[in-house]
């Protein structure tokens, strides 16, 4: 393929000429970390904080439990943590402070270079680091990162590429911590709204218990049913959050389908002619509102199963359990119905953000492909 004016071909791919192409020792320090005996751990704050892997960093922060006044090795605020040994092996985190870091990690430190540069130019290509993380218990060693090769722009560029990436990770931690709130006051809205303990403006009627057996039909997908056909006609759903299609359908109606195993508690709702598999319960022929049920089920049903709870022993949903689950209801319908507005138009606004989130991240990755080569420049 013939190169554009002004480019040149390198070990990471093309680049600009001014450009250079270095492995990693060549501007930084590695530091390798050191295991600390449980002996000398605690809890309660004491000594230095003591971090051993992406369990203390699952969405990106680190959110540490340990110390240590026996510390090992100490990376310093904006050291780049990579983890070496285990199943998150490649895992990235910028140090927001110092920490003593276990054998699993090792800490970049750039001497050379832009660190915020150098970071983002890691994070894109960790799924690299992950892929050099071979054997039986993965990991990487000292010269899977030292001689990792990057692109290399002039200093100020570093710095401006690294600034423009920033502002869009701050754009989206601004939409997840909006995103967050906005699901707070969801959850705080379904206690108030679903329990009766605030009535919206013009409600005084009665509310009743009702239980899902009594309100509902509830049956569940057919045993010979196939595995779904990509070019029939009718939806055809199963446990998972997606579906397929059939040739045939069994229901022709308005219903909430619950994943009976796999993705246990899984809802879904539908209203047409759809087929099922056997092990996805549906919902129909409802004597209460569909949206005021729906909503009832999204804040209740997986806790009213010990769903998700640490150590569940509930593989599956029994019917029995569907039918005997009791929930607070109006008796006057159309108070059902503007309770389920309420809540519906939160669950927009929540959806409309994820989306404006997940584009911004899709956005992001478009521009670090495309600065951290040198396709586009900024100065």
């Amino acid at each position: 393929m013939e190169l554009r004016p002004g480019y040149k071909q390198t070990e990471v791919g093309v680049v600009p000429e001014d450009w250079d192409e270095n492995p990693l020792h060549k501007g930084i320090k590695l530091l390798s970390g050191h295991h600390v005996l449980a002996q000398n751990c605690n809890t309660e704050g004491k000594g230095t904080p003591y971090i051993t892997g992406p369990a203390d960093f699952p969405d990106g922060i680190i959110k540490n439990s340990k110390f240590t006044e026996k510390p090992t090795t100490i990376c310093r605020k904006d050291d780049i943590l990579v983890t070496v040994k285990g199943s998150g092996a490649g895992t990235i985190v910028l140090a927001d402070s110092e920490y003593c870091i276990s054998r699993q990690l090792m800490a970049v430190r750039v001497t050379e270079w832009d660190t915020a540069y150098v970071h983002v130019s890691l994070r894109r290509d960790a799924s690299l680091f992950g892929a050099a993380a071979t054997g039986l218990i993965p990991g990487l060693s000292r010269g899977d990162i030292l001689n990792k090769r990057i692109p290399i722009p002039p200093l100020p560029e570093q710095r401006t590429i690294a600034r423009a990436l920033s502002d869009v990770d701050a754009l989206i931690s601004v939409l997840d911590r909006l995103i967050a709130k906005k699901r707070d006051l969801k959850q705080a809205a379904m206690q108030q709204l679903l329990t009766g303990k605030t009535r919206l403006p013009g409600f005084r009627g009665e509310w009743e218990v009702k239980r899902l057996g009594d309100i509902c039909r509830i049956t569940t997908g057919r045993r010979d049913v196939n595995e779904g056909n990509p070019n029939g006609q009718f939806p055809f759903f199963t446990c998972s959050r997606s579906h397929t299609f059939s040739d045939s359908y069994s229901f022709d109606s308005e219903a909430i389908l619950i994943a009976g195993n796999g993705e246990v508690g899984n809802l879904h709702y539908f209203s047409g002619k759809f087929e099922v598999y056997q092990r996805t319960y549906v919902l129909f022929d409802f004597s209460v509102q569909v949206s005021y049920l729906w909503q009832q089920l999204s804040a209740n049903l997986a806790e009213s199963l010990g769903l998700g709870k640490i150590g569940s022993s509930i593989p599956y949903i029994k019917k029995e359990n569907l039918i005997g689950f009791e929930f607070g209801s109006p008796t006057d319908t159309t108070e059902q119905t503007a309770i389920a507005a309420v809540l519906s138009d939160m669950d927009a606004e929540i959806g409309a953000l994820e989306r404006k989130r997940d584009k911004t991240c899709a956005l992001k990755q478009g521009m670090m492909q495309e600065l951290l080569t040198g396709r586009i420049r900024l100065v």
